[in-house]
């Protein structure tokens, strides 16, 4: 399987990015939603496999001190071949210069972010309008 990165949204991929996301069930991605996080991120990588979308993750950065890493999800059928540590390697490589690269881990993913060199923050807060999401992530 030959997996190419891109970094470069084009909105004719809403499609296929959709169908990524509610493969893993985050079904709250509507085509308007997932068009506007990707035209405003910063730093996008698009996993591409026989010329459709089958993983992502995208970044927001101030450039010089922050970065905050969002959305690594690969379609279910695809996951275990490696495509979610390709993006991963893309988003840390175009970050390297950034001073503090932040991520909120999906629950039970921690140790797939740990191998990428992340480690816990003592000190990170967060604050979520969802109950659920609230419930699930913050003490």
């Amino acid at each position: 399987m030959k997996i190419m990165i891109q970094n470069r949204f084009d909105p004719d991929q809403v499609g296929e990015i959709k169908e990524i996301y509610h493969s893993v069930g985050w079904m709250k991605h509507s085509d308007e939603a997932i068009e506007k996080v990707f035209i405003r991120s910063d730093i996008l990588s698009l996993a591409i496999c026989c010329g459709k979308v089958v993983g992502v993750g995208r970044a927001l950065t101030d450039g010089v001190f922050n970065a905050t890493i969002y959305d690594v999800v690969v379609h279910r059928e695809y996951q275990g071949n490696g495509i979610a540590s390709l993006i991963m390697d893309d988003l840390l490589k175009k970050l390297q210069e950034i001073s503090c690269v932040l991520l909120i881990s999906t629950t039970g993913n921690e140790e797939f972010y740990k191998k990428h060199g992340l480690k816990k923050v003592k000190t990170g807060m967060a604050r979520y309008l969802n109950s659920k999401l609230a419930d699930e992530y913050l003490e």
